[in-house]
Order: C-alpha cells, then structure tokens, then sequence
C-alpha cells in the first residue's frame, strides 16, 4: 500500500548497478552518453527502461560482482539522492547480518550480544535515517537466504544457523523459537527506532531449502516473525 492509502502491487527488477558500462569496452558509453553521471544515466536509461519493460518499482540495486568462495562481494547500495534521481518506488536492504548461503567468511552472528545490537543499531541509523521520511520506499530487505536450517558446500564448516534435527523435540523447537524471536526483535527495534512507518519486509527466503515452517504442524505466525 503506498503512503498515500491506495493499494499498489509491486513489480520490480533487482541487481541495478553502473559498473558493466564502466569495463574498458564499453567505458565509452557511460563517458560520452551519461557524462560520468550517475544522475544521467537513472534518469535517462534505469528509470525509462524499468517503465518501459512493465516494472513499477525497484525490486533491489545491488548487483552480484564476485562469487568466489571467500570473496562474495556485492556492490553498493543507493543513496538517498540516487533514489531520488530514479523517481520510482524501491526496496532497500539493510545489511543486518551475514548468514545468507553464499557467505564462506564470517562466523554465524550472536543475537544476544551487545556488539550485534550496536551493529543494528549503526545499521538503521546509516541506512534508515536518510529514506525514513522517503514515501518512494516500500520498505526495508533483511538477508537474501539466510541459513536458518541448511548450509552449501563453501560455508559447511559453520553450519547452518540451527540444527535441523532438533526441530524433531518440542524443546528443539522451542529453542529456535528463542533464537529468531531475538533476531526479529533487535533488528525490528533498530528500525522502528529511526523510522516508524515503513514496511519491514524482512528476510528472502531459499525455497528449495528447509524451513521451519515445512518441519511444523504448528501455525505459520507461531514461527515466522
């Protein structure tokens, strides 16, 4: 729904980014077409082009520049002035936590730190201050396949987050209940702290891998916060 109350289905593109039109081949266009400008070129090709192809909104601008195993890059997000040179509804997401299946780096994270409070914290004031008062934002992405339940092949050295098999005990179950309650609930408060208003979308979730939801007979709202 936007701001305004009226109701609005979202169709957007994701991994927007510049950098395929600044290889030595093709630098030429972004120079002499765009003028080095990334004002230009949202206003006069991304933003045109999402239109033209039928998308209303941005689904998400990151764009995949390495996969390698230890070296899963992404490149930047948009700033606020950026947003605003595209003029079209977007998604933003925000950079809570490393858990999603393509990471090989960095530990799983502790919820109940202080040091993961603080990061959100940090987080939301980086990221949600400047779009808070932006009626162009849908609202905010949390982690791209997080690894709740599975792992792949480069990050099995850690695991997923929660072993599956305790999900067969009610005590296991409960425990999971714990964890993802704590996660929802720091980075939930980390952005209603800096903006009230819009939509928290939260996680993306890996559909050809195990979910909590698919281990329970319990309701779906019991699980999912």
């Amino acid at each position: 729904m936007r701001p305004n109350g009226e109701n609005y289905f979202s169709l957007g593109l994701n991994h927007i980014d510049p950098a395929t039109l600044r290889y030595p081949e093709n630098i030429h266009i972004w120079r002499g077409q765009y003028g080095n400008s990334m004002e230009r070129w949202l206003r006069e090709s991304v933003a045109p082009n999402l239109k033209d192809w039928g998308f209303n909104c941005l689904g998400w601008n990151q764009e995949i520049i390495t996969r390698d195993p230890t070296n899963h890059r992404l490149s930047r997000h948009f700033t606020y002035e950026e947003y605003q040179w595209l003029g079209m509804p977007y998604c933003h997401q925000l950079p809570f936590a490393d858990f999603h299946q393509w990471e090989a780096e960095t530990k799983h994270p502790d919820f109940f730190s202080s040091g993961f409070a603080a990061w959100c914290d940090h987080v939301a004031r980086e990221h949600c201050v400047p779009l808070a008062n932006d009626s162009k934002l849908i609202g905010y992405f949390y982690i791209d396949c997080p690894t709740w339940l599975h792992d792949r092949e480069i990050n099995h050295w850690k695991g997923p987050i929660f072993d599956e098999k305790k999900l067969d005990s009610q005590a296991g179950r409960d425990e999971l209940r714990v964890l993802t309650a704590q996660y929802y609930k720091v980075t939930h408060d980390a952005v209603r702290l800096y903006d009230p208003n819009h939509l928290i979308l939260g996680d993306r979730y890996e559909a050809n891998a195990p979910l909590t939801i698919w281990r329970s007979k319990e309701p779906v709202s019991t699980w999912i916060y």
